[in-house]
């Protein structure tokens, strides 16, 4: 019963954006702390690879919903419409990248401490707001379980 309480896509959704928030601003965090070392080639998440997979897990669900709806109930209960695609989604979150630019420095690095810090922040507010989604999702739940509506 509980699963499919808590195993809505939206739900879903924002949990794999915080997770991937939060293994992105470790490898950032890397990035920046090695950054003076010799050499060092900055690492990335591939933000675009990770909305790519999860649009195509949610299509992969929908789809598997309007052609068999009695299917429905176990998509929603959180298991994976096509396993292919959850396996694909998980690829994007792991797969971590040598983000070598254009621009080599003197020093053999490709990037800035500046640029480091701007994707660190633009991934913390990724993340802030995948939070404050799943606070509103769950704030909406214990509504509807109380059955009152306190502002």
């Amino acid at each position: 019963m509980f699963p499919s309480l808590f195993g809505n896509s939206a739900l879903q959704s924002l949990e794999k954006t915080v997770e991937f928030a939060d293994r992105r601003h470790a490898i950032l965090a890397s990035n920046i702390a090695n950054m003076d070392t010799p050499g060092y080639k900055t690492r990335d998440l591939s933000v675009d690879d990770f909305q790519d997979s999860l649009k195509s897990l949610h299509e992969s669900k929908k789809r598997i919903a309007e052609q068999s709806p009695g299917l429905r109930l176990s998509v929603l209960e959180g298991q994976d419409a096509d396993p292919a695609m959850a396996v694909e989604h998980d690829q994007a979150v792991q797969n971590v990248y040598d983000s070598m630019r254009q621009v080599v420095y003197h020093d053999g690095s490709d990037d800035s401490v500046e640029m480091q810090v701007a994707q660190m922040s633009k991934n913390q507010s990724m993340h802030n707001i995948a939070i404050a989604l799943m606070r509103s999702q769950f704030q909406n739940l214990k509504m509807a379980i109380s059955e009152s509506v306190n502002v």
